[in-house]
């Protein structure tokens, strides 16, 4: 999709990302720097929690927002839109932003702990190095964005001193796990992020990730298993005056017929320092509502 151009982060070239942050809200992004054996290693000892039995996993169950896992029913990403649907096909495990901003309320909301699940220890190590880098480009994407939107190159990053991440490892068991797909139901139902950028590390498969236009409806996205995919949210675009969109997608049903196909994701949020005044809002007021939102259960 030509709306979604691959940007070689050696050699950026900003007015392509501020024409791809108009169109789709999305970009492609080579040159990043991420050790490429730390996904395929995350994913091994993600799928070895997945596959657990239910009972195992529940001690660690959580609601949307929480750290933990997020079991089947729990999220519905298409309310965030308003629109009534089943819940997503998906599970997840979910972390979020360490250590402590030394405000006891801020903290409580938004620097807890988090919990790692005793059944694969090898996790945390894997995702302490991959979580650093997570947050190293994504502050190398904030000051392009800035340069693309003709700032000072710290126009973003000067309220990320001690900002909020989330970070979702989301399992897409195939249809002979969880059956056949409901009406209006999805991997992951049609909505926007929620907040400034999001890095996603996804592998590709017939029930995987559309992107809508105006132009073109919904389109499958370009894959390059050596890029990772960049999505702008709603803060982002307002923080833009409306010049940037933010990036609607979905994440298509588990396909009928290949009921085998199970897909992960690896789903870096990050935000803004929390009570970052946005053109008027307040950032993280506006994240938990949205979080809250999007609870299906």
């Amino acid at each position: 999709m030509d709306l979604i151009p691959t940007i070689d982060l050696t050699a950026p070239d900003p007015a392509r990302i501020d024409r791809a942050l108009q169109n789709a809200g999305f970009l492609l992004v080579t040159g990043h720097g991420i050790d490429p054996s730390l996904p395929a290693a995350i994913r091994d000892h993600a799928r070895a929690f997945f596959r657990l039995p239910a009972p195992t996993k529940q001690p660690y169950a959580v609601k949307v927002g929480g750290r933990g896992w997020l079991g089947p029913g729990a999220e519905a990403n298409g309310y965030a839109e308003g629109t009534e649907s089943p819940p997503d096909l998906k599970e997840s495990l979910s972390f979020a932003a360490e250590p402590p901003a030394g405000k006891a309320a801020v903290d409580a909301e938004w620097f807890a702990p988090n919990v790692w699940p005793a059944e694969v220890p090898a996790l945390k190590p894997l995702l302490d190095d991959y979580l650093i880098g997570m947050r190293a480009l994504s502050e190398r994407l904030l000051e392009l964005l800035a340069v693309a939107l003709v700032r000072p190159e710290d126009f973003f990053t000067r309220h990320t001193a001690h900002p909020t991440w989330g970070f979702n490892i989301n399992w897409y068991p195939g249809a002979d796990t969880v059956g056949v797909a409901q009406p209006g139901q999805f991997r992951i139902g049609p909505h926007t992020d929620f907040g400034t950028v999001t890095v996603l590390d996804r592998q590709h498969g017939k029930g995987g990730l559309q992107v809508f236009t105006d132009e073109h409806g919904w389109q499958d996205a370009p894959y390059d298993p050596t890029a990772l995919t960049v999505n702008i949210g709603d803060l982002m675009a307002r923080w833009s005056d409306g010049r940037w969109k933010p990036g609607r997608h979905r994440v298509l049903p588990p396909p009928a017929d290949v009921p085998s196909e199970e897909l992960m994701s690896l789903v870096y949020f990050y935000e803004c320092d929390p009570g970052t005044d946005v053109r008027g809002i307040d950032s993280h007021t506006y994240l938990r509502a949205q979080l809250d939102a999007i609870s299906a259960d």
